[in-house]
């Protein structure tokens, strides 16, 4: 019997340690909105609504803890006399981690009251398309999520845990190279992108940013100013401030430079709970041969008929800027991805107008969220993608030397009606997959042979594209990367859904990005990344067109562009 007992002990003893290192603990402070410690708060540690959590009660300082947690995802509420329930999400524990969890208790007139959306600069969360506004606040909803569930229907102010910096000035600036263009575009030149953000009188942003290049000793570069002020209510009005400068494409232009100078102010707005409008407008002055102005309004509704659904009618008149996702260092200063879309008609520029309607619905089924849309775009002056130079025998196309490719006017508009679906998978914390489908009118081409027919080869048409969006951080390396497939049938020249700003936009055919953490040194006070990018790295979708010189250009969807660097932040 002491035998056996002795075993026991022995196994308890060696077990012990095991279980400590497996589990954790979340602790916290319960404040109201002035700051004042909530002495006899209940908190509720649970992983469901259906499941009994652990109940502790916070001390004289407002503090509580709750130890020997398992590791997984909790739900944390708090519930205070005179005070509303507050109920913070999606609290993830690993194992030995002592999380940090200070709750807010608010009084109905004080959750009524318009909260302060988010910075536009803040990294956009995966599912800001499903519940945008919810990811712009910090209180998200005075909702009863448990209304079906007992008896309890008071309001609950539900919120998520958010990172956020404290530093008042950040910097960065990355160095970034492409591959040779062999008439496949990303020409090959050094580009030098910067960055500086500082916080102004504690509510105001002031950054200013850029990309500076150069091709066979010209100049080139993009310069942007920008001022969000928070307004302490649910309004961040931003106004920005954008120069573009590239040197002459060619002769057929009369070595004219193109220059261009954006000015964009936004702003968004709640009504009640339900409603939230975002909008805003782009008034843009290009000189190219000739001065050009054109205005850009845009802006979205968006109905909340529930914490789970979200209806919203959106308007625009611009292709969405892909580079959010990435971040704006390895983005090219060329003309690819600086807007606005300008080609040549008979010499003169003529820059593509659109107009874009869509009304969707989003809903979020636990860890999946599906949106359907449907959209209307009208485009007039529509401008097409080519690679290689016709420009020495055509006044049709603007050469851009910088990336290797040109653009096409092509004479008629494009009319569609069109449909998505979109279905995302959040695998993990750390992992999400996308797949998109999407269906609309495109330009494509019947049967190219040479330079000359090209304007009888093109035509409008039905056609499908499907793609599949993979992104991940690898939490040991520090790893962030996304790696996606478009297809689109038939021989589209214009891509399928061109407006789509959803999750489910992805570029053409195989594109990948990495962007990898590297060892600080004493050196280099910053943390220094890798950069990595290649989009259409297979040079799919190119169709061949024989040029007036003999030479075979391309007319491409998307142009194949490889570029790489390091980014430094301070």
């Amino acid at each position: 019997m002491a035998r056996k007992l002795g075993c026991l002990l022995v196994v308890l003893m060696a077990w012990a340690p095991l279980r400590a290192a497996s589990v954790g603990a979340i602790a916290g402070y319960v404040k109201d909105s002035s700051g004042t410690p909530q002495m006899g708060a209940v908190v509720n540690i649970f992983v469901s609504a259906a499941t009994l959590g652990t109940v502790v009660f916070t001390d004289s300082r407002g503090y509580y803890s709750a130890d020997n947690l398992q590791p997984g995802t909790y739900q944390v509420k708090v519930t205070a006399s005179s005070f509303l329930p507050s109920l913070r999400e999606n609290v993830s524990l690993r194992a030995g981690a002592h999380l940090l969890v200070n709750l807010t208790v608010s009084t109905l007139a004080d959750a009524l009251k318009f909260p302060a959306r988010r910075s536009p600069s803040t990294e956009p969360d995966d599912w800001h398309w499903t519940l945008r506004s919810a990811a712009n606040r910090p209180v998200l909803r005075i909702w009863d999520k448990d209304k079906d569930k007992n008896d309890d229907e008071s309001p609950v102010v539900v919120s998520k845990s958010e990172k956020s910096s404290s530093r008042a000035m950040k910097a960065s600036v990355a160095f970034i190279a492409g591959a040779q263009a062999d008439g496949f575009g990303s020409a090959g030149d050094v580009t030098t992108s910067f960055a500086l953000e500082k916080s102004l009188f504690n509510s105001g942003t002031l950054s200013f940013n850029g990309n500076i290049g150069a091709s066979s000793g010209d100049p080139t570069g993009v310069l942007r100013a920008s001022y969000a002020h928070d307004l302490g209510s649910s309004s961040r009005p931003t106004f920005t401030v954008t120069y573009r400068h590239f040197a002459a494409p060619g002769a057929a232009v009369q070595n004219s430079p193109y220059a261009a100078v954006e000015m964009n102010t936004s702003d968004t707005t709640s009504i009640g709970d339900l409603i939230d409008l975002s909008y805003g407008a782009d008034v843009q002055s290009m000189e190219f041969a000739k001065r050009i102005t054109a205005f850009r309004p845009y802006g979205s509704v968006d109905v909340h008929l529930s914490p789970n659904m979200v209806v919203e009618y959106r308007y625009a008149t611009s292709e969405p800027d892909t580079r959010a996702a990435k971040g704006f260092d390895s983005a090219p200063a060329d003309l690819s991805e600086s807007g606005p879309r300008m080609a040549l008609t008979n010499g003169q520029p003529e820059v593509e107008h659109a107009a874009h309607q869509e009304l969707s619905i989003a809903r979020h089924f636990g860890d999946t969220k599906i949106q359907a849309a449907c959209y209307l775009d009208r485009v007039h002056n529509v401008v097409l993608t080519g690679a290689g130079d016709p420009s020495v025998y055509s006044d049709d196309v603007l050469p851009d030397v910088y990336s290797g490719t040109f653009s096409y006017a092509y004479g008629a508009g494009l009319s569609t009606v069109g449909t998505r679906l979109v279905v995302q998978r959040k695998i993990s914390d750390d992992y999400t997959v996308t797949v998109d489908y999407s269906s609309g009118s495109v330009i494509t081409a019947e049967t190219l042979s040479t330079w000359q027919n090209l304007a009888q080869s093109l035509a409008t048409r039905r056609e499908h594209s499907v793609g599949t969006k993979f992104a991940g951080y690898i939490p040991t390396s520090g790893t962030r990367w996304i790696a996606s497939y478009k297809w689109t049938s038939g021989n589209a020249l214009s891509s399928v859904d061109a407006f789509n700003a959803s999750p489910g936009q992805t570029d053409p055919y195989l594109s990948i990005f990495i962007r990898q953490p590297l060892p600080s040194t004493s050196f280099i006070p910053g943390k220094m990344d890798a950069l990595l990018d290649l989009r259409n790295l297979l040079a799919q979708g190119y169709l061949p067109v024989m040029g007036q010189d003999g030479r075979t250009l391309y007319m491409v969807q998307s142009a194949r562009s490889l570029r790489g660097g390091l980014a430094f932040t301070f």
